[in-house]
């Protein structure tokens, strides 16, 4: 099983969007979201899959979301593959919605581009 590394990024401006939002949320909304990362960096992404706590964003290529939920409070963080085992985070969001905001899918492929003319 390939080891899986999450990370997040800070952007040109010097914001990381993830560590903020994060920062902001409710003590057991971070600490369901960290336990659901960790679980997915131990026991990898075809486990995480079958649990539900990350889902490819329909429509898109390479770009998914880590699910967390915490009591009525849903959370999602989402995400893109580098190489090998290594992700990168773009932000979070609390999710009001059946479905995924356009504008949140729109904004992490901002960052994601954004990621890949940084460091390519």
């Amino acid at each position: 099983m390939e080891k899986i590394i999450f990370t997040s990024y800070t952007r040109k401006n010097g914001h990381n969007e993830f560590l903020e939002w994060f920062q902001r949320l409710p003590i057991k909304d971070q600490a369901k979201l960290q336990d659901i990362i960790l679980r997915i960096e131990e026991h990898g992404l075809l486990v995480a899959q079958r649990m539900l706590w990350v889902k490819k964003i329909e429509g898109e290529n390479n770009l998914y979301e880590i699910r967390s939920k915490q009591s009525s409070n849903i959370q999602r963080a989402l995400y893109f593959h580098v190489e090998n085992g290594y992700y990168v985070i773009t932000h979070g969001f609390t999710k009001k919605t059946s479905k995924t905001p356009k504008s949140e899918i729109d904004h992490a492929i901002l960052i994601r581009e954004e990621w890949r003319i940084e460091n390519e």
